[in-house]
């Protein structure tokens, strides 16, 4: 998922990106309310972990402004205010679930997964299968065989991108968007390197392989 992470505490917005990031995630920062609001008008998330108490504009005027515009991005809302009046506020103002800090990384990371999932029809799928193939994608496990496959978390997108395409050419251009966020193309090598490196992993080893170069059009994953 692509998450916004508005959060004036320099120390808690890093530890919450490089968390989100190890899972996977592609991840946005903003410090303030303000530019908050404008990193969220100017791209589509998929999650937002939004601060309540922020300098320049506050968190729940952020999530009001945003909700009066008809974005229904789901958001997280973080507070040190926990009282179950104030998580009622949050909630009505148009959060979609509230996490009373301190906090633990691992109920953050389930939260903001789960009203991800319910906002998108295509992130409830837990699983994947193609062929002998399997993903888990809540546990982050790969098998071919019956033999667990270790990842990197970037490549564990790539192939999650594949196996949600399986059967059909993912170009270039859709690998750099849905992996890297890349929205250009940053004339590197960096798909072939990582392609490299997961067919390394899901076929070297087997008998069949899985994983096709479409000469001058991309990648197949197929059986």
């Amino acid at each position: 998922m692509r998450i916004l992470v508005v959060e004036d505490d320099e120390v808690a917005a890093d530890y919450v990106r490089k968390g989100l990031m190890e899972a996977g995630h592609v991840v946005d920062l903003a410090p303030d309310g303000d530019l908050g609001l404008e990193m969220a008008r100017a791209a589509d998330y998929d999650a937002m972990i939004l601060d309540r108490m922020l300098p320049k504009l506050d968190g729940l005027e952020l999530l009001e402004a945003l909700r009066e515009d008809g974005d229904k991005t789901p958001v997280l809302i973080l507070s040190a205010l926990g009282e179950v009046d104030q998580k009622v506020e949050g909630l009505r103002a148009g959060g979609d679930d509230y996490l009373a800090k301190p906090y633990a990384f691992t109920e953050l990371l389930a939260r903001v997964e789960a009203i991800g999932r319910r906002s998108d029809p295509t992130a409830a799928v837990t699983k994947l299968k193609v062929g002998s193939l399997e993903m888990d994608l809540l546990a982050r496990t790969v098998r071919r065989d019956d033999q667990n496959i270790l990842l990197q978390p970037r490549e564990f997108r790539l192939l999650e991108c594949l196996m949600r395409n399986a059967g059909q050419v993912v170009t270039r251009t859709m690998l750099l968007e849905k992996v890297w966020d890349y929205h250009f193309d940053p004339q590197t090598n960096v798909i072939d390197v990582h392609i490299s490196r997961l067919r390394g992993k899901i076929d070297k080893e087997f008998e069949t392989p899985m994983l096709h170069t479409v000469r001058g059009a991309g990648y197949r994953l197929q059986v």
